[in-house]
């Protein structure tokens, strides 16, 4: 629903933008190349799961205008997806679930936070080599962490009862069935959070230096999401130009108690992407 719901905003964008050439449309996206380590579970209870590296999609879509009380407004969507697996050396529980000690069983994470921000803010500064953002981003979680056992056999007999004067051809019957236990906590919150950026052009040489990030405003859990790099201008046209970019991308996620959630983990890792100017 997100999704569709980016697609139609972006569409809308664009018509906007023919319809007036004062207002400036922004399209992006990366290819980021994240490594996750940390910790998550319930409280007191918290395991490393050997979370994988994995390539994870970010894409973009903002709309400048010249009119100065109105602000920008920016619309990210990031994938943050990972897998892990480890063999339990403490007892651990999970959304209510319980998973035991076994050396020889394996219990499989799987880690979905990805998100879409909104974003509204304002230029402050822009002479052409020096630019400065500032706003605010509502950030919508969207996902949710699982954490799988391995399945269970559990057997159970049906006895047969003795009557008197007779002996039973049989002592019972043997049922077998299966339980996997399986423990999941959704995602689904939005957080408020500071948005800064800036971008220093390197006169004479395509290139700019860039820096972006978001920071929680709120004290209950730590949160942030910065990224550094290059851009390089590969064409400028007066109805268009389009840019490569180079970076460092870094995503902190430390939650208390979000829905019995708590986490300590950390994304980062290098990215490639492209933005586009109309």
């Amino acid at each position: 629903m997100k999704k569709k719901a980016f697609a139609v905003t972006l569409t809308a964008l664009f018509t906007a933008n023919i319809q007036a050439n004062t207002v400036g449309l922004y399209l992006g996206g990366q290819i980021w190349q994240s490594e996750a380590s940390g910790i998550f579970g319930e409280k007191n209870m918290l395991i490393d799961f050997n979370l994988k590296k994995e390539q994870q999609n970010n894409y973009f879509v903002a709309i400048e205008h010249p009119f100065p009380l109105l602000p920008n407004v920016r619309i990210s969507s990031t994938t943050l997806d990972t897998t892990g697996k480890t063999t339990l050396t403490q007892e651990f529980s999970f959304d209510g679930e319980t998973f035991f000690i076994d050396a020889d069983v394996n219990v499989d994470a799987s880690f979905n936070a990805s998100y879409v921000d909104y974003t509204l803010y304002y230029q402050l500064f822009d002479n052409g080599l020096f630019s400065f953002d500032l706003g605010l981003t509502a950030r919508d979680f969207d996902g949710a962490v699982t954490a799988i056992g391995e399945t269970i056999n559990i057997i159970t007999t049906t006895h047969v009862e003795d009557h008197p004067g007779h002996t039973p051809d049989h002592t019972g019957t043997e049922v077998t069935s299966y339980y996997t236990p399986t423990g999941k906590i959704k995602t689904d919150e939005i957080f408020p959070m500071l948005y800064v950026a800036t971008n220093i052009s390197l006169s004479l040489t395509g290139l700019s230096v860039f820096a972006q990030g978001d920071f929680l405003l709120i004290d209950d859990h730590s949160l942030y999401d910065f990224q550094v790099g290059l851009s390089y201008n590969l064409f400028d046209r007066p109805k268009m130009n389009f840019n490569l970019t180079l970076g460092y991308r870094a995503v902190k996620m430390e939650f208390e108690d979000l829905k019995n959630l708590y986490t300590d983990l950390e994304f980062k890792g290098a990215f490639f992407g492209v933005i586009v100017h109309f």
